[in-house]
């Protein structure tokens, strides 16, 4: 086994026992140790970012509506938590919530978050395509990031998408930003190589590490860093630790992290 100890990422926060993409999920994340926070972002109608995986939200706010089609005020009255535990209320011994930590999450709010944390955090922002606002997700982005002096060399964020066009307009906005580019199978990166950059990070599901080590190998080899999604269980970590990998993005980051931090 290799001595890599990647760094740990929560998945949407502490997404295997709190409802993904909320402050408390994200709270949580942080309480148990994680190094840095994973986030997928989407555009709302009046121009705020917000921090949501689905295009519509029937999965996690239980209502037919696009994100994009709704402003932020409307957003912020819905619930998007009670679906990871839909019968928590009538859970006499559950603890009291506070409802704000199962509101939608603003990525202002998550980057306020982390700038106010006692310990650093570093921030993985994965912007979603396709978008009805195609390349004003990353402009809006940026801006943010700027907003906190995060726009250069020296910050803590870096930014994801499986489209290699969005990463290459963040390239443009802010030169300086690490760049990671996802990928769902083994021809993604071949394929977008004559596209990208030197710099950019690999990052790669982790059924094509399970499934074509060889060419992560080759990757790794060539001198790319890998960050490396979703990774939940002991024998993927290791696997991700023997090949290399920087940085493991995961549902648990308190286990994955304790399994690491074990072995060191």
């Amino acid at each position: 086994m290799g001595v890599t100890r990647p760094q740990v990422v929560a998945h949407r926060g502490s997404s295997a026992t709190n409802a993904e993409h909320t402050l408390g999920a994200y709270v949580a994340a942080l309480d148990e140790g994680a190094e840095a926070l994973e986030c997928d972002v989407r555009l709302t109608a009046d121009g705020h970012l917000v921090c949501v995986h689905d295009r519509d939200l029937k999965r996690t706010a239980q209502k037919r509506a696009l994100v994009s089609s709704m402003e932020l005020s409307d957003l912020e009255q819905l619930d998007f938590a009670s679906w990871k535990h839909p019968w928590a209320e009538l859970d006499d011994e559950a603890p009291e919530l506070d409802p704000e930590l199962g509101k939608v999450l603003t990525l202002r709010r998550l980057l306020e978050t982390v700038r106010d944390y006692e310990r650093l955090v570093e921030l993985a922002i994965e912007t979603k395509h396709p978008t009805r606002y195609a390349g004003l997700v990353e402009r809006r982005l940026v801006e943010l990031l700027d907003d906190f002096g995060w726009a250069g060399a020296d910050s803590p964020a870096r930014v994801m998408s499986f489209s290699w066009i969005a990463l290459r307009r963040v390239r443009r906005l802010a030169p300086d930003l690490r760049l990671v580019f996802l990928m769902d199978g083994p021809t993604d990166w071949a394929r977008v190589r004559p596209f990208a950059e030197p710099d950019w990070i690999a990052g790669p599901g982790i059924k094509v590490l399970r499934k074509h080590p060889d060419l992560i190998t080759r990757i790794r080899e060539a001198g790319t860093e890998l960050h490396v999604w979703t990774v939940n269980k002991e024998s993927d970590i290791d696997l991700c630790r023997s090949m290399g990998v920087s940085a493991v993005i995961t549902d648990r980051p308190g286990p994955t992290k304790r399994y690491l931090d074990a072995d060191v």
